[in-house]
């Protein structure tokens, strides 16, 4: 990362500031049927590029159907893109919150796809190769909670019999899911605890991230299992 000439003798260096894609204002021409996407980038050129080209995701995502927002404070129908060279550098620039997170990297190592697992974040992509198609299907897959892991380093990963266990749920999540396995729909379950309906919607697929579980059956199956509930 290079800095302007005399700053590097009074700012220390630190890791790579993030910067927001272009986008649109909140809100602002996004179908309700569709995902709100934000994306945050690392890096301003993909490998190969010229010094200082822009960073090809918003435009793919345009050409997907999907429109970047401004969202400073993602909420769970947001999904967040990071962009970084790494995974490791990706998830350090997540922004907190109870929200989607797509991560795009230049390389995908096991190590990396370990650490992703294991904070919870089961949807990454490689960069190389990614086509318009495969980020939107991988942008609304992560909407909805499903996981999405390039094959290679997972295959290397599963080889290595090194996979990380299901992560931990918050005490909401673990009670909300504790209903589900009791039989309980999603408006049962918001009176019960006393919130709305899609409050209990968006944890249920935020579990489902979580475990990357396919269905609510399936989370409910996997949490037994692990003893989570």
């Amino acid at each position: 990362m290079t800095a302007a000439a005399g700053t590097l003798a009074t700012v220390p260096e630190t890791k790579p500031s993030i910067s927001p894609a272009p986008c649109v204002p909140s809100g602002a021409g996004v179908p309700d049927s569709e995902p709100r996407v934000r994306v945050l980038s690392s890096r301003g050129t993909s490998p190969g590029d010229a010094p200082g080209a822009p960073d090809p995701l918003p435009a793919m995502l345009c050409r997907a159907g999907l429109v970047p927002v401004t969202e400073e404070d993602p909420d769970a129908d947001t999904v967040v893109v990071v962009v970084a060279p790494t995974v490791e550098e990706a998830l350090s620039h997540r922004p907190p919150g109870e929200h989607r997170t797509l991560l795009v990297c230049d390389t995908v190592t096991p190590s990396g796809l370990r650490r992703a697992i294991r904070c919870g974040v089961p949807a990454v992509l490689c960069a190389a190769g990614l086509t318009p198609e495969q980020l939107g299907a991988a942008v609304r897959g992560a909407r909805r909670g499903e996981g999405r892991l390039p094959y290679p380093p997972l295959a290397r990963l599963l080889a290595a019999g090194d996979v990380p266990g299901p992560v931990g749920l918050t005490p909401g999540q673990t009670r909300v899911l504790t209903l589900v396995a009791d039989g309980y729909a999603n408006a049962d379950i918001a009176r019960r605890i006393g919130c709305s309906e899609h409050t209990v919607k968006n944890t249920v697929h935020e579990v489902m991230g979580r475990l990357q579980a396919r269905n609510r059956a399936h989370a409910v199956a996997t949490a037994v299992r692990t003893g989570l509930v």
